[in-house]
């Protein structure tokens, strides 16, 4: 026997596409639905809002169909609460938990609807029913303890999908002036041939802004929206960028850096020797047995003990690290099996790694990933739906790997990263260099 279910979703929906395809999904999974009520917004403001019947071959194939639509904002038009069980040990959850996406979700518990706090996919859902008011929060899987209660199911759940703006990151207005999308070339979100002094001016306004925002509630820079976070591979330091992005970090348009042990290694590499990878950064030439440049540097703050305790003996003066630590800005180095050495700051265990990034991208409004593939796809994946994401790369499959695996809000840049980086700091106002 057939089996139906009423759904909604409010939203931008036509604006990002969301509705064409959660009807789409119905139809590919052989369902069919009726829309029950379509109300459209008019204005950039405005939200849609619609409620459709979906009918499915059984209980158990509109269960399937469900599960997979909810992640695009539809959930069950019910009163229902979330159901809880208790996990019964650490780092296991209950059997059926609800897996988290990064959009914002809600619980209904006592027929009343509680938003999870720190939004993050791939999580669960833990209740604490102690607190006055009761609380939610996301947890991933490895910090969950015996007695937690989790969310399972999915009834009494619901998500809200990220607003979408009709005028596209890259754009000021459309060609209409209004703010509405028409029909045009060059408009997917990833894309060579855009024109990167837009891109460029986009991003330096986004930084811009978050700065004045971190001015406005303190050094601390705690404030809601109002930290930048910047994820760097090595090529920025290959391509020459890294005084640039140290420039960034000096006057203030950083707030947090993740990157790895390579990168890491490079920039003070550069900064102390002048090269990277052993090739000079000014002349582009390789040196003699400068291939084993970097170890030497990696041995050096083994002996110093931290890239701090180097700045503070006057060994390393100049760099991203080098302003990073005189600027107080958190740095987080996640590690690799790959990784020579690695330096003393570089955390090895991933877990802890990936612990220590969740503990700085509270407050975090832009997100700016800067020719990492592996740090990049990682950060993605513990940032809310909502953080303006921009990922530079020369390689565009790099650039898409990260909208592919969960962060659809990020704007992809397909360019060389140095460029790119220079670029953003002379927009921003550096001059004579």
């Amino acid at each position: 026997m057939s089996a139906r279910e009423v759904l909604r979703m409010d939203g931008h929906l036509v604006d990002s596409l969301l509705l064409a395809k959660v009807l789409d999904a119905i139809v590919a999974a052989g369902a069919s639905y009726r829309i029950l009520e379509l109300d459209l917004g008019t204005t950039n403001l405005d939200q849609s809002h619609v409620r459709l019947e979906v009918e499915a071959a059984g209980e158990v194939a509109l269960e399937r169909l469900l599960e997979s639509l909810h992640v695009h904002g539809l959930n069950r038009e019910d009163s229902a609460d979330a159901a809880l069980e208790p996990a019964d040990a650490d780092g296991v959850l209950p059997d059926g938990f609800y897996a988290t996406t990064n959009f914002v979700t809600a619980v209904r518990l006592g027929g009343h609807w509680l938003r999870a706090a720190n939004p993050e996919m791939d999580c669960a859902i833990v209740v604490d029913t102690t607190t006055d008011p009761v609380s939610a929060r996301t947890v991933p899987m490895h910090r969950v303890r015996r007695g937690d209660m989790v969310v399972v199911g999915w009834n009494g759940v619901r998500v809200e999908p990220p607003e979408r703006p009709r005028a596209r990151p890259d754009t000021e207005s459309s060609a209409d002036g209004g703010g509405h999308e028409s029909f045009g070339f060059m408009t997917s979100d990833v894309s060579s041939e855009k024109p990167k002094a837009l891109v460029v001016a986009r991003v330096a306004a986004s930084l811009e802004a978050a700065r004045s925002r971190r001015d406005q509630t303190g050094a601390g820079g705690a404030g809601l929206g109002s930290r930048v976070l910047v994820v760097a591979g090595p090529a920025v330091v290959h391509t020459g960028a890294a005084a640039d992005l140290a420039w960034l970090v000096r006057e203030g348009f950083v707030s947090v850096l993740f990157a790895g042990n390579g990168f890491a290694t490079h920039d003070i590499e550069a900064a102390v020797l002048g090269t990277s990878l052993g090739v000079s950064v000014d002349a582009g030439a390789p040196q003699e047995h400068g291939h084993a440049n970097h170890l030497r540097v990696i041995n050096s703050l083994r002996r110093l003990g931290s890239i701090r305790a180097a700045v503070e003996a006057g060994w390393l003066t100049s760099g991203v690290l080098y302003e990073c630590i005189r600027a107080g800005v958190p740095v987080v180095l996640g590690g690799s099996v790959r990784d020579d050495g690695p330096l003393p700051d570089v955390i090895t265990d991933t877990v802890r790694a990936a612990d220590a990034m969740r503990e700085q991208v509270a407050g975090v409004s832009v997100a700016l990933m800067l020719a990492s593939t592996l740090h990049a796809i990682a950060t993605g994946n513990l940032l809310p739906a909502g953080v303006e994401t921009y990922c530079v790369d020369i390689n565009q499959a790099v650039v898409t790997k990260l909208a592919d695996r969960g962060s659809h809000q990020a704007f992809g840049i397909v360019t060389d990263v140095g460029l790119f980086v220079r670029e953003l700091a002379v927009a921003l106002g550096r001059r004579g260099h």
